[in-house]
């Protein structure tokens, strides 16, 4: 008589970003079906995103398939869904392709840009969240100089030659200092007809410094190396509203800016505010200090979109070690429920924080240590080649960052959107 086949627990796991692939590596080989959904079907190495941006590096180097991933392994499935919702009594989860039924969920689906309700803001600035962010705001970059080099009226090129970063924490400061980087030694190649003299960079940070978080000297080592690179930081300069030809300040300032990039901050996703409980002020998903949500010990909430403790309580930073670590306790809680032992308490262990800021330069805080300039460079460097999944995505960014250094070039500089030539074109129709 054949035995009868028994179901394994189900777990599935929202997003595959470092939190979600943390969780699915705890869980590999464990006795558990794991199926990970994501929109994409890559995992996107977010903290080079700028990189890509600023044209140091191409899309498909950050990028790794996610089903090479999971390659191999037997427990562990993909799907490309687009979740829409959780009905927390039923243990199911809303697609746009249907439901999906669970004994164990893992809500690990990230974060979204945070406009301060600002809706101006958000139709005329370019956030950087994803790979399409990335090359959106390359074109929009590129696309600037494109049209300034056809312009004749000096006061419209200026402009077009005005570049504006919102937000001074390390993605702002990181952008910055790759887009002067860019200015310097790139763009007087391509562009020799412009004098690059008149190109502007500007950080605006709504607070009174840069880089919240980090010591107060090494904030100060960040700030004097970009004003070295030529970026113009603006301090105490919150941002009320945006169009086509700029951004006005709270103060009544209109500065006018061929491209505004927008990275002054981010809050849960649209996904948790589909999830019936409690959150917090930026729509993160309040859960225990064991990561899984009040009354629902089967559902987890990790990384960027999960604020541990009550919503007093402060949160964590949305960083990725963050989200690595929290993935690594919620499949461990998910074995031990699965063994009838109490779940283990997440406790945050910080080594500390790291930014780039141009060529050769760096902060870090890391392990207690401050460092700054070269050797923090390094450190940056390595770690984050190590982070990278996928050998081949690790060679080719080492190959490209060889290539910047010794070069001073960056990258291909492509132009693959329709927005610039399209303006491009209108103008030379106007002209006509």
């Amino acid at each position: 008589m054949e035995e009868p086949v028994v179901a394994l627990p189900s777990v599935v796991i929202v997003g595959a970003g470092f939190g979600g692939l943390r969780v699915a590596r705890g869980l590999s080989r464990a006795p558990v079906d794991v199926t990970i959904l994501d929109r994409h079907n890559y995992h996107t190495f977010i903290p080079l995103l700028y990189q890509v941006a600023t044209a140091g590096l191409e899309p498909e180097e950050i990028a790794q398939p996610i089903r090479r991933i999971l390659r191999g392994v037997p427990n562990l499935r993909f799907r490309l869904n687009t979740v829409t919702g959780v009905d927390l009594a039923r243990r199911v989860v809303a697609t746009d392709s249907g439901q999906i039924k669970y004994d164990y969920l893992v809500l690990a689906a990230g974060s979204a840009t945070s406009y301060f309700g600002l809706d101006s803001v958000v139709q005329v600035t370019s956030a950087l969240r994803d790979l399409d962010d990335a090359e959106r705001l390359r074109d929009q970059i590129l696309g600037a100089f494109e049209m300034a080099s056809a312009e004749e009226d000096p006061d419209r090129r200026r402009q077009l030659m005005t570049l504006i970063v919102v937000g001074g924490g390390p993605t702002g400061v990181e952008l910055a200092g790759a887009l002067a980087e860019l200015r310097r030694h790139a763009l007087p190649h391509d562009y020799p007809d412009l004098d690059l003299s008149w190109a502007r960079i500007l950080l605006l940070e709504a607070t009174d410094h840069i880089l919240p978080g980090m010591p107060k000297d090494l904030r100060g080592k960040a700030q004097a190396k970009l004003s070295e690179l030529g970026v113009e930081i603006r301090l105490g300069a919150p941002v009320a509203d945006a169009d086509a030809d700029g951004v006005t300040l709270s103060s009544g300032e209109m500065i006018p800016a061929g491209a505004v990039m927008w990275v002054a901050g981010m809050r849960g996703p649209p996904l948790a505010e589909a999830v019936p409980t409690a959150g917090d002020s930026v729509g993160r998903l309040v859960v225990s200090e064991a990561l899984h949500l009040p009354g629902h010990p089967e559902v987890y909430a990790i990384g960027d979109m999960a604020h541990v403790g009550d919503a007093e309580t402060r949160p964590h930073p949305m960083l990725a070690p963050v989200a690595i670590q929290q993935g690594a306790v919620a499949a461990e809680n998910i074995l031990r429920s699965l063994a009838g032992k109490p779940p283990k308490r997440f406790v945050y262990k910080d080594r500390g924080t790291m930014v780039t800021i141009g060529r050769n330069a760096a902060i870090a805080h890391i392990f207690g240590l401050r460092l700054s300039g070269f050797i923090a460079w390094l450190i940056w460097l390595t770690v984050h080649l190590v982070w990278l999944i996928g050998f081949r995505n690790r060679m080719l960014v080492l190959v490209n960052w060889v290539w910047n250094y010794f070069t001073y070039d960056r990258g291909v500089r492509l132009i693959r959107g329709t927005a610039s030539h399209r303006h491009i074109s209108n103008d030379s129709e106007e002209a006509r």
